[in-house]
């Protein structure tokens, strides 16, 4: 589930700022991939009116990974150039290439966590055309909250 913030982080009540640390959202714009348990869906509904979020398809992801894709190795911010990166960093998860990347981030699969924890959060650009009301929930005509499946449309205007 990739989720942006839509909002800045800096006049928020402590508890939200630290809710936005770790699900690992610092910046606006940011967007990240999350398995959808309780836990998170809790801390969701806590930050609900700083995030937008939703369920990406396939092509979705594919192109999040190629275009905006970057490791973690050694601490290092790394490009996805090659298979290679993808390969040191979670070659011991036998995840070798980006499409074995991409098919645990989408299928959730049992290295899900180490595999989301390689990726750095995606640096989104501000989406194409603007956003329409940030500060309401999407099923009011606004950007924040559960956008479900529409959350495609808003990752191709920002990607």
């Amino acid at each position: 589930m990739p989720k942006n913030t839509p909002r800045s982080i800096n006049a928020i009540d402590p508890k939200t700022k630290k809710i936005l640390q770790l699900l690992r959202l610092r910046q606006i714009f940011n967007g990240v991939f999350l398995k959808v348990n309780k836990a998170t869906i809790n801390m969701l509904r806590r930050v609900e009116t700083y995030v937008t979020y939703g369920y990406p398809n396939l092509k979705s992801v594919r192109e999040l990974i190629y275009k905006r894709g970057y490791g973690k190795l050694n601490h290092q911010r790394i490009a996805l150039t090659d298979n290679s990166i993808v390969a040191e960093g979670l070659g011991k998860h036998e995840i070798i290439c980006v499409e074995d990347l991409i098919h645990e981030i989408m299928t959730v699969g049992p290295h899900f966590k180490e595999a989301n924890n390689f990726l750095w959060p995606f640096q989104l650009k501000a989406p194409l055309g603007g956003l329409k009301k940030k500060r309401n929930h999407y099923v009011e005509g606004g950007d924040a909250g559960n956008r479900e499946n529409f959350i495609n449309e808003l990752v191709r205007r920002m990607n």
